[in-house]
């Protein structure tokens, strides 16, 4: 049976056996494929598909999620890629497909809809029936029901996380990662806050361009102030450790500052896959992150 499947680019792809060689330009999808059972298809990966290890270590690399090989993609003749609206480049995901290289393009941007991404994929390797599969899923929903229920009538933390240093770079509330720290019980104090063009404009020392020249450019990721920080008073910094690795170093920067959080030493590293890796991961990176934001709540 023909399965068709729409991407989140609203694509439609016609599915007529489940793919054997597979390139997984995401990191978050090489281990949901595992997940299902179905590493077995993946001939290529990026160099932070680092999970799960014994995939990584099995599977070669073609590249950087922003800068993949072509080349060696297009040598490893896949029948599907699997990319990122977000992680990949436009121009790479379209130079695929002018090569008649099917390539499935996802972009979920909350907890939930990653969920529903890695049910799609299982429809897609024609695994969507297997006990451990529907099992996984059904963890997955049960993990947001179970959140929902515990934020519920609980006053949210007011959180800050940012996402890079220098410059100071954070989440606005239409991201995968503000949404797993609402499911978890915490308020994005920049949720509110768009990105601001150019880069002045968003620190707050000149007029920001209006919406026709900045036209499509993504506003999801701000680049804030210390003083925007302080003005938002976080109750709680969460500091992943990627896509920037923040180190000691960052942490006590956060810790001098006049906020609730590091009055009451709740200025706290994390683990980033359980923040931003969608699908498979966040069956038990929900409850993870959850269970150290009600430490603080």
């Amino acid at each position: 049976m023909i399965q068709r499947v729409t991407d989140d680019r609203g694509r439609e792809l016609l599915i007529a056996k489940a793919p054997t060689r597979v390139v997984s330009l995401v990191p978050s999808d090489t281990l949901t494929v595992a997940a299902l059972g179905c590493a077995a298809a993946l001939v290529g990966r990026t160099d932070y598909c680092v999970l799960p290890e014994s995939v990584a270590r099995a599977v070669p690399t073609v590249g950087g999620t922003k800068n993949p090989k072509l080349d060696a993609i297009l040598a490893l003749s896949p029948d599907l890629v699997l990319a990122n609206q977000e992680e990949n480049t436009r121009g790479d995901v379209e130079a695929l497909a002018q090569q008649g290289v099917r390539v499935y393009v996802a972009f979920p941007k909350r907890v939930a809809e990653g969920i529903a991404h890695m049910a799609k994929l299982a429809r897609v390797f024609g695994v969507e029936s297997d006990s451990h599969v529907k099992d996984l899923c059904k963890r997955g929903y049960e993990a947001i029901r179970q959140a929902e229920a515990s934020r519920a009538g609980r006053p949210a933390v007011r959180t800050f996380c940012p996402i890079w240093m220098d410059p100071l770079m954070t989440i606005h509330g239409s991201t995968f990662i503000s949404d797993m720290l609402a499911m978890a019980g915490a308020e994005n104090v920049f949720a509110d806050r768009e990105r601001r063009y150019p880069l002045a404009a968003d620190l707050g020392t000149r007029a920001p361009l209006d919406a026709e020249r900045v036209g499509a450019r993504d506003k999801r990721y701000p680049r804030v102030t210390m003083e925007e920080v302080n003005a938002r008073s976080p109750e709680l910094v969460l500091l992943p450790d990627e896509p920037h690795p923040f180190t000691e170093e960052d942490a006590d920067v956060f810790r001098r500052q006049l906020t609730p959080a590091s009055a009451n030493g709740a200025v706290v590293k994390v683990d980033g896959k359980d923040l931003c890796w969608y699908g498979a991961r966040s069956v038990e990176g929900l409850s993870r992150v959850r269970k150290l934001v009600e430490r603080y709540a």
